[in-house]
């Protein structure tokens, strides 16, 4: 498949920030019309909520925990070629700040992708931006395979079961840095753990993800979401970096400015602390200090310990916390650029710069 550049970052990806108003508002200036919305308050505690356009906009999950699916006609009520709209609902609750991170996939439900051994009911993608949702009926047998159409291996997959015969699951999440044996948690702070019953110790291939038998990812009859994501270059980047344990910490490449950041401990004696999420909107300049948790309910932390600096080829860790940057610890991440280095893959952009 050939390499598409992609020179604006919120053509597929972007963060918005809104304070609710408790009635309706429409949330503009996303820059495209989001497959997939997650959205967290930061000025109280509350859930985190995540809607795709595979499941649909009234239907959400909770990533901090481990409810089945749930609906609300009143928080999106439709997404728009510019952000989405808002009724008056848990995620619009008035003088409330919220930040909402904006993915975009295939540009609606998509259909069934039949390469694998469990038929996906729909599957949403976006092969230039690596993005892809899958929605799938679990059938409890080690190595089912499902397709996620992105033309190109996953680096990340993230799965939650949905429906409420499944009973109350975590949130599954395979990371390429880790391999094909271990599984993290979003909703806990757990250590990446040996398992076959995730994956079936089988590395995904640029057509299908391979499932074990466990509950959690498989169970017969259960009903999954899958949002699967390849890395695209001056777009994406799925890695993992080690701790020094002192304010001079790692610098990470991305080939990118990043727009947002998410991390967490996997291995290491001190690997079971939070995930954690930064972002270019609700901290604009270095040191980022406006931190969220995806696996907790918390107000935004403000004030807090820097944690890491945005540059323009990537990010770099400046202070010692066990979340971020532990002595000898593994961390992974996921990153999405503000833009890349270079725009038109070098050949006539302008260089990106730090903040």
């Amino acid at each position: 498949m050939a390499y598409t550049a992609i020179n604006k970052s919120t053509d597929y990806f972007n963060t918005k920030l809104y304070t609710g108003n408790g009635s309706t508002q429409t949330i503009s200036g996303v820059g495209h019309q989001p497959d997939m919305t997650w959205v967290k308050v930061r000025s109280e505690t509350g859930s985190h909520r995540l809607a795709d356009a595979v499941r649909g906009y009234t239907k959400y999950i909770f990533p901090n925990g481990t409810d089945a699916e749930g609906t609300n006609s009143n928080n999106i009520t439709s997404w728009n070629s510019d952000g989405f709209a808002l009724g008056n609902g848990s995620i619009n609750e008035n003088t409330r700040t919220y930040a909402s991170w904006n993915w975009k996939a295939g540009g609606g439900q998509g259909s069934s992708n039949t390469a694998g051994s469990i038929n996906t009911t729909y599957t949403s993608v976006n092969t230039t931006a690596g993005c892809s949702i899958s929605s799938y009926t679990g059938n409890g047998s080690a190595g089912a395979t499902v397709g996620h159409g992105l033309g190109a291996v996953p680096k990340m997959i993230i799965i939650k079961q949905y429906s409420s015969n499944g009973g109350t699951e975590n949130w599954y999440v395979y990371h390429a840095s880790l391999g094909n044996n271990k599984d993290l948690l979003l909703n806990l702070t757990n250590d990446a753990s040996n398992t076959v019953t995730t994956w079936n110790t089988t590395t995904p291939s640029s057509t299908l993800f391979t499932l074990g038998s466990g509950d959690g990812v498989n169970n017969n009859t259960v009903s999954y979401i899958a949002y699967c994501f390849a890395e695209k270059k001056g777009y994406s980047k799925f890695g993992s970096y080690t701790g020094n344990g002192n304010s001079d910490g790692p610098f990470v490449y991305t080939g990118f400015k990043p727009a947002f950041v998410i991390y967490k401990g996997a291995v290491g004696a001190n690997a079971v602390d939070n995930w954690e999420m930064a972002d270019n909107k609700r901290s604009p300049y270095n040191g980022i200090e406006n931190v969220l948790y995806p696996n907790l309910n918390s107000a935004e932390g403000t004030g807090v310990t820097t944690r890491i600096d945005m540059l323009s080829n990537g990010f770099k860790m400046r202070t010692n916390g066990s979340d971020y940057n532990g002595s000898g610890q593994t961390y992974i991440y996921m990153a999405f650029a503000e833009e890349p280095l270079v725009a038109n893959s070098g050949t006539d952009g302008v260089p990106a710069t730090a903040r």
